[in-house]
């Protein structure tokens, strides 16, 4: 195991490794393996992946849970292939259906894999952090990644914190860093690379995710959603798309509906006169013109099913498996 590291090293990274050209490696050479990403809700887990990935793949907000799926990132340095598993935060405070599920594709996602990143947020640990760090599988290498380390007042305070770290769980590696940081991102990499099998590449060379466009337009969707309704909303609630069609022309045209539990809540997305939906609608389809390279027509309306979130069938039918 590495010796505690010191904060301050993770300035000394040269620049983002999209700057470098990727030479044609033998397959001989070639590394790959399955990375976990996991935590507390709100660690930033999301954010991370993010990084790593090099492009927006998974959803981001201030809301807890909004991460519902098994998300896989891929990205691929050298000869090394990084295929990314970004989870749900484990939920202690919800019963109902959809959280038990989250919290299934939790547990399945670390059976499976070669390395996990146990992601908190530097200088604290609490309970949710706790129940987390008990489901990870014995003899399976972990790096603690201390997340938002420029939130912390005075750096040196991780010091000491990294060390009661080390008392908790036999971390193979301690990384403090900000996952908006690319340097930071970097040095993850190379920590990373060797805990990966010597092993063929799974996918090609500049895939980025196996998720399909119709799945990212609706986290898109529910990004917005979470965004623009803040803390109003109750976190029941999901995305359907109803249609996703391309044109030969390249534009995509796609049917969005809001899934809520309660009247009232289809009011609180609606807004005065439709206007906080519209907004949903535009910042959506902007962000989608964005991903996809593409014109977008985007039709986004609000449907209510009372006690989705609690019925497995309307799970499985909303696609949480």
């Amino acid at each position: 195991m590495d010796e505690t590291p010191d904060p301050q090293d993770v300035a000394d990274v040269p620049d983002s490794p999209e700057a470098r050209p990727t030479p044609a490696v033998d397959p001989a050479s070639q590394r790959c393996g399955l990375v976990a990403i996991v935590g507390r809700p709100n660690v930033g887990k999301s954010t991370l992946l993010n990084a790593l990935v090099g492009q927006k793949i998974s959803i981001t907000s201030a809301k807890a849970q909004t991460t519902r799926h098994r998300i896989t990132g891929i990205r691929t340095l050298g000869a090394a292939q990084f295929i990314f598993v970004d989870t749900p935060g484990f939920q202690l405070k919800h019963a109902a259906a959809l959280n038990r599920n989250l919290n299934r594709t939790v547990l399945s996602s670390l059976s499976d894999v070669d390395v996990v990143l146990f992601v908190v947020e530097a200088g604290r640990f609490g309970l949710p952090d706790a129940k987390v760090l008990s489901l990870l599988p014995a003899g399976k290498p972990a790096v603690l990644v201390a997340n938002k380390l420029d939130a912390l007042p005075r750096r040196q305070d991780v010091l000491p914190w990294l060390r009661t770290m080390q008392d908790r769980h036999p971390f193979a590696e301690f990384v403090p860093m900000s996952a908006t940081r690319a340097a930071d991102v970097e040095r993850l990499f190379k920590i990373l690379e060797p805990y990966l099998p010597q092993q063929p590449w799974l996918h090609e060379e500049d895939a980025l995710t196996d998720r399909s466009d119709r799945f990212l337009a609706s986290e898109i969707v529910r990004e917005k959603l979470f965004r623009l309704t803040g803390d109003e909303l109750p976190y029941t609630s999901t995305v359907v798309i109803e249609k996703y069609e391309e044109e030969p022309s390249g534009m995509r045209r796609i049917s969005a509906a809001i899934v809520v539990e309660r009247e009232a809540h289809k009011g609180m997305i609606i807004g005065d006169g439709g206007e906080r939906l519209k907004r949903i609608g535009s910042e959506a389809r902007q962000e989608l013109e964005h991903l996809l390279d593409a014109k977008v027509f985007l039709e986004v309306w609000v449907k209510v099913r009372s006690g989705w979130a609690d019925d497995e069938a309307h799970l499985r039918s909303y696609g949480y498996d």
